[in-house]
């Protein structure tokens, strides 16, 4: 048995005209010219209809170069991109869903690449266990690990691990979106519907700042946009410009709420035989040179509480330190930096700082590189979703494992996790604009698409019987053509070992 195209989803009218939605457990009865609650569903004419186009991106004819936008249903002239179906790829985005999960998924599409018969098969998947990952470019204080992060007072995910230069968050998850109340549920699915759509989102964290997100812009913490990321931790930064920095100053101690390092203590300054200068900072000493918890994290120097560099410094020693030694202190962006030089009295006085050494601190600030937001969804489609794609489920988790079939998110690769399941993520920047949609039990929406060899299909235990043509996919009408990004790998190619298990 073959089936035919079908771009919307569609219900027959009951006698009053009224659709019922079966696109997701709510089961919305939709009067004629109105939409469903998640506004992805319409009665249109007494047909159920899937709002958004249906999106296809295409490749550019020749590597590098781009194609521009379309939209709407105006179609593709064929100028720049190869004829189709070779240079055409079917996104999940307003391809539909498949619930209840017994049906195959809305689309299985059949191509070619590079000579062999290939499957696509596309949905948006609903995901109650999903969530978001914000990698924040700051070394600047943003709150306490595991403190709550809120929007309206709602607590939406919390601070976990920092990572190297980057503060991090984790938000949503099945615990946030259904196992507390009703409008904690409803305000994460609003925080994650955002970030995942590239809009700007306000947090604020117990104990900690207020941050305003969003992929691919700076931070604003606390009202300030943030412009660089550190170059490195305090003792790296001692690595790094050490060199450029003998012969003009007798001490530097870089200031950083993780590592503050000092130069002629560290490795560097040994191996550039610099005479220790007596300086003592505060704090614990990990090895030479390099010193924790010199002062409480904040939003000062180097992401620590300071405004006064002196505060870290404990003792000079007057057996090891002499008048007239030139000290250096700067943080690890080149933000703040100051430069001193001792009196008789061996106490630092700020003096004018001298042109090579402001060289080297700008130089820091040259090697910062720009502070972003990155987002990344995390979601789970090893459960009923495979059932879209196969009657055999976990022949589909067993091929994706073994490399045999690509995961993509509106044509975006992803990264699958090791272990059970097909856990996910997927960077939302590489996907097409407002790729995500919600329902309101609640749960987002996502695209996802599913491409292997025909073959494989089969033996898996796909549904044969409902692949369709690209070609007939292409002159279905509501598409929306995009360009596929030169940076996301063709979704039709074989996954690479970085890409999944």
């Amino acid at each position: 048995m073959s089936h035919a195209v079908a771009p919307v989803s569609q219900n027959p009218a009951s006698k009053d005209d009224v659709v019922r939605c079966d696109a997701c457990p709510v089961l919305c009865r939709i009067r004629p010219g109105k939409a469903g609650a998640c506004d992805r569903y319409a009665n249109v004419e007494g047909v159920l209809t899937r709002v958004d186009p249906l999106v296809i991106t295409e490749r550019a004819a020749s590597e590098g170069s781009v194609v521009p936008f379309l939209s709407g249903s105006e179609g593709w002239n064929g100028s720049v991109a190869a004829p189709p179906p070779a240079a055409s790829f079917v996104t999940g985005i307003g391809a539909g869903t498949t619930y209840p999960d017994y049906k195959p998924a809305p689309f299985i599409v059949s191509s070619q690449h590079d000579g062999v018969d290939m499957v696509t098969v596309v949905t948006e998947g609903i995901f109650s266990y999903c969530g978001v990952k914000v990698k924040i470019d700051t070394d600047r204080y943003l709150g306490p690990e595991q403190a709550a992060v809120r929007v309206n007072g709602e607590a939406v995910g919390h601070v976990t691990t920092a990572e190297y230069g980057s503060q991090m968050l984790s938000l949503g998850g099945v615990h946030h979106l259904t196992g507390g109340s009703k409008k904690e549920g409803n305000v994460t699915c609003d925080t994650l519907l955002a970030l995942c759509n590239k809009q700007a989102v306000t947090l604020q964290i117990d104990g900690g700042s207020e941050l305003i997100v969003q992929a691919g812009k700076p931070p604003v913490v606390n009202g300030t946009p943030e412009a660089r990321m550190r170059v490195g931790c305090g003792s790296a930064t001692i690595g790094i410009f050490a060199k450029q920095w003998l012969g003009h100053a007798d001490e530097v101690i870089v200031v950083d709420d993780h590592i503050t390092g000092v130069l002629t203590e560290h490795q560097a300054g040994r191996f550039l035989d610099m005479p220790l200068s007596g300086i003592r900072v505060r704090g614990r000493k990990s090895t030479p040179g390099r010193y924790f918890q010199v002062a409480d994290p904040g939003l000062g120097w180097g992401g620590t509480n300071i405004s006064d560099p002196l505060e870290i410094v404990e003792s000079i020693d007057a057996k090891a330190a002499w008048p007239g030694m030139k000290l250096l202190m700067v943080s690890t962006t080149g933000e703040h930096s100051a430069w001193y030089v001792l009196d008789d009295q061996l106490k630092p006085q700020p003096a004018e700082m001298p042109a090579p050494i402001r060289v080297v601190v700008d130089r820091i600030a040259e090697n910062c590189e720009p502070s972003l937001c990155t987002v990344l969804f995390m979601a789970g489609a090893g459960g009923s979703l495979r059932a879209g794609v196969t009657e055999n489920p976990v022949r589909l988790t067993l091929s994706v494992k073994d490399r045999l079939t690509r995961v993509t998110s509106g044509g975006a690769p992803v990264y699958v996790w090791p272990g059970g399941g097909i856990t996910y993520m997927v960077d939302v920047a590489r996907m097409p604009d407002n790729s995500f949609g919600y329902v309101p039990t609640p749960a987002l929406v996502a695209p996802i698409e599913f491409t292997l060899q025909r073959d494989d299909y089969a033996a898996l235990g796909g549904h044969m019987d409902y692949v369709v043509q690209l070609e007939d996919v292409l002159q279905a009408g509501r598409l929306s053509k995009l360009a596929q990004r030169a940076d996301n790998p063709w979704p039709i190619s074989r996954p690479t070992a970085e890409e999944q298990p």
